[in-house]
């Protein structure tokens, strides 16, 4: 298959990009395209043919569903059975924007969307590209990131293009993804709201609109012996043991001094010279590694460096990526959660 890429740095480009993305999405295709968060691999989420696609193409386990994206209010109700207070607060204040609100689904959202399960998971993107795309087409788009399982979420085009092209058949270039993580994923199917995966929309922003809002670690159901329900997990994307991850080898460490870092990495039965090394507070010194890459001490500039580095030190195929383990805060939750599951072995 051959890949059109296809940059909107025009107002010309960019009604041709939606023109030709809301096309191609209407014959059941899959293209990429961009959002605020990452580059998201989108489907007609009403057709289940088209939202089967997705799973072939990133070679996405079924269980694992899709988040769906609206443009606006009358798509929302096509996709959500039930809509309480608390949506509608959150609503208010963090959409269009990076946060996925899980809902009890209707009959129109298929089961391939939602691995089978009864909920939806349902962003309004903030990206005007994608907003328009789904305008054009008419009906709410399932999107998770235009990337193969398990691997790193793409922020740039070239980033998708390196691992998709002769999959798809279109590729927009919106330039770089401004947040850089994906989105917060907020369970209201029950109460009270729990955060099922972090983001930068961080559990006291949250905890401003909603007060009792919880992490999942904090659930009830999490504890529960009820076999009969399932896994709080199901409900959210990007949950896997492993995911977001480098093809190299990567560490998460803290390191007080450069001899400490080289100790740490020689135990690794590496060498400094063969090692990538990612950091933001103790800066090391570059001549002694593969490559050195300083991110600011930033939790929203981290977040929007963080994949563009790992692709860049995956290109150098190190023997080990080492990353600096970041605070500890949960305006860093979203970054760490990305940074532990991406280093899992």
């Amino acid at each position: 298959m051959n890949t059109e890429l296809l940059p909107i740095h025009t107002s010309d480009r960019f009604d041709e990009a939606v023109d030709r993305a809301a096309d191609l999405l209407r014959q059941g295709e899959v293209v990429a395209l961009p959002t605020e968060t990452v580059y998201g691999l989108a489907a007609d989420a009403t057709n289940p043919d088209a939202v089967q696609a997705i799973y072939r193409v990133k070679g996405r386990p079924i269980t694992n569903p899709l988040i769906v994206h609206i443009a606006d209010s009358s798509m929302l109700k096509r996709c959500v059975a039930e809509w309480p207070e608390d949506a509608e607060r959150f609503a208010r204040s963090f959409w269009p924007g990076p946060l996925t609100l899980v809902l009890p689904k209707t009959k129109e959202i298929p089961d391939a969307v939602t691995a089978g399960l009864p909920s939806v998971a349902v962003r309004w993107p903030a990206h005007p590209l994608m907003q328009a795309v789904i305008r054009a087409l008419g009906r709410p788009i399932a999107a998770p990131s235009a990337n193969l399982a398990n691997r790193l979420s793409p922020t740039f085009a070239e980033h998708v293009s390196a691992q998709l092209t002769g999959r798809i058949p279109l590729i927009v270039d919106g330039g770089p993804a401004n947040v850089g993580i994906e989105s917060t994923v907020l369970d209201l199917c029950e109460s009270p709201p729990t955060v099922l995966r972090p983001g930068m929309i961080h559990l006291e922003s949250l905890r401003s609109v909603v007060p009792e809002t919880i992490p999942a670690s904090q659930s009830a159901e999490s504890s529960s012996s009820d076999a009969a329900k399932p896994p709080k997990g199901q409900k959210s994307p990007g949950l896997h043991h492993k995911h977001y991850s480098p093809t190299s080898p990567m560490n998460l460490m803290r390191w007080a001094d450069m001899e400490d870092l080289e100790q740490m990495i020689r135990r690794k039965d590496v060498v400094p010279e063969r090692t990538c090394v990612l950091c933001h507070d103790q800066l090391p010194d570059p001549s002694r590694f593969l490559r050195v890459s300083v991110i600011p001490h930033d939790p929203e500039a981290f977040a929007r460096a963080l994949f563009a580095e790992l692709f860049v030190c995956d290109r150098l195929n190190p023997d080990l990526i080492v990353v600096e383990t970041v605070p500890s805060t949960h305006t860093w939750d979203g970054i760490r959660n990305r940074l532990e599951r991406a280093a899992m072995d």
